[in-house]
């Protein structure tokens, strides 16, 4: 019974990503920089028009984003495109920072599905409002 659940489980997730590339997969099945900051420079929650929200949280030091976290209520690509921009993210100065674009994310991962391409958009956007949240404190 137990090997019939696992061989459907596998089965639908193949299903779900499918038209993703390998890296993309690669973050889906390992995302990173996922969690909260207490005490963050800036911390942000935009939520998208498909309903998902991101948060992110900010460490910034010297102008250069130090640490970077973020949580999601989102869809697997939400995850995956707000690990990718965390990751990028950090150890940029904030002009670095704010140059980045969903185009950027949808490049790094060979495109994403039309369906999933607002994900992308979701989370620069949110790294953008924190950092610019951050800059209108000082």
């Amino acid at each position: 019974m137990a090997d019939d659940i696992d061989k459907i489980a596998q089965n639908l997730q193949e299903t779900i990503l499918k038209g993703y590339s390998n890296k993309f997969k690669r973050e889906f099945s390992n995302p990173k920089n996922i969690g909260k900051i207490k005490n963050a420079d800036s911390s942000v929650s935009i939520t998208g028009a498909c309903g998902d929200t991101v948060e992110m949280y900010l460490i910034l030091k010297d102008e250069k984003i130090n640490d970077i976290k973020f949580m999601t209520d989102g869809c697997g690509a939400a995850v995956v495109c707000a690990s990718y921009v965390a990751g990028a993210a950090k150890g940029k100065t904030i002009e670095e920072a704010l140059r980045m674009k969903p185009e950027g994310v949808e490049h790094y991962f060979g495109g994403l599905p039309e369906e999933s391409k607002h994900c992308a958009k979701l989370t620069v956007d949110t790294l953008r409002a924190a950092l610019n949240r951050y800059q209108n404190k000082k």
